[in-house]
């Protein structure tokens, strides 16, 4: 094999080049993970928008959420409109021929929306556990248990999967429902995993605040997406995001799964699709409770905007005069 071929009609480049500084893996090497698991991976990404992480030689990664304009016409793709009013044309990856094109343009790392195209509803619940500096991952297991517990409180259960990095997503198929409701359970269920044991989860969106506690984010959630099962990340040793049952969490760590282990690893097990549990209903109870919780990023900011004033206005008291001591 040379390094330039041809794989379903996709023209491959510069296959022999390395993938990320610091690896030993090649552009090859990612290009034949992906054409491997692509019967797995290209059902979770099927009907999604899609941002990549690129890599290119000599350059720092980069997220890319708008196709260039060199994409094939046979890319599917659609057009969101963005906050600022802006156009977005997200790729679908529906097919082996378009994750061999993403490959081939050095795409590492899978975002899919929490949403399918055309769709104005969210279509999956996500709580993504995140360790503070310097814990193992049991800290993250014993906090994803207490997950699944407060997702059997509200009669809703969840699939997991390492995050490929140092935490674990735990994913909850829903039935179309309403962006700011869904928002709402993942807080909802974030506070009760908090609740549950409150000396090992926080909901603490700012890191000062967390206590070394594992972080339950509740922020993936409306136009955020999340890491897809199974692919690769832009990490040491390049971990991948890999699916496990429930039963295994004690008894792993995330670095078994790499772009050179998963494909062995994954031989009999059943596909990421086929664990996750039917779509589910949200209860009322979960929602009402979840309304009523303030969205992280807000209340981090106007928190960051407080310490700001109280901050300015304790210089603005040590540079003013004290009286007492004027004579």
């Amino acid at each position: 094999m040379t390094a330039g071929e041809e794989r379903a009609g996709v023209a491959l480049s510069s296959l022999d080049s390395a993938l990320v500084d610091g690896d030993t893996a090649t552009k090859r090497d990612l290009v034949d993970y992906l054409d491997t698991v692509a019967d797995r991976m290209v059902p979770v990404l099927a009907d999604r928008p899609l941002s990549v992480i690129r890599v290119r030689p000599g350059q720092e990664p980069f997220m890319q959420k708008n196709l260039p304009r060199y994409t094939p016409d046979w890319v599917r793709s659609t057009v969101i409109r963005s906050q600022t009013g802006r156009e977005v044309r997200y790729a679908l990856c529906d097919d082996r021929r378009t994750l061999l094109w993403l490959a081939n343009q050095r795409s590492v790392e899978y975002h899919p929306a929490l949403f399918t195209a055309g769709v104005d509803r969210a279509s999956q619940l996500v709580l993504d556990l995140d360790p503070p500096e310097g814990a193992g991952f049991p800290a993250v297991v014993a906090v994803a248990h207490l997950v699944r517990e407060a997702l059997a409180g509200a009669g809703l259960t969840g699939a997991v999967k390492t995050s490929g990095s140092k935490g674990v997503h735990i994913v909850v198929p829903l039935a179309p429902t309403p962006f700011d409701d869904a928002a709402a359970a993942t807080r909802a269920l974030a506070a009760r995993t908090e609740r549950l044991d409150p000396g090992i989860a926080t909901t603490a969106f700012l890191r000062e605040e967390r206590e070394g506690k594992v972080f339950v984010d509740s922020t993936r959630a409306g136009g955020a997406t999340v890491v897809a099962a199974y692919s690769p990340r832009i990490r040491p040793g390049l971990p991948v995001s890999f699916p496990l049952r429930w039963d295994e969490l004690d008894d792993v760590s995330p670095t078994d799964f790499t772009l050179r282990t998963a494909p062995d690893l994954l031989a009999g097990r059943p596909s990421w699709t086929e664990a996750l549990p039917a779509p589910q209903e949200l209860p009322a109870d979960l929602l009402e409770e979840g309304h009523a919780i303030p969205v992280a990023r807000v209340q981090a900011m106007h928190e960051g905007k407080r310490r700001k004033r109280a901050a300015a206005d304790g210089a603005t008291d040590r540079a003013a005069p004290d009286p007492a001591r004027e004579g």
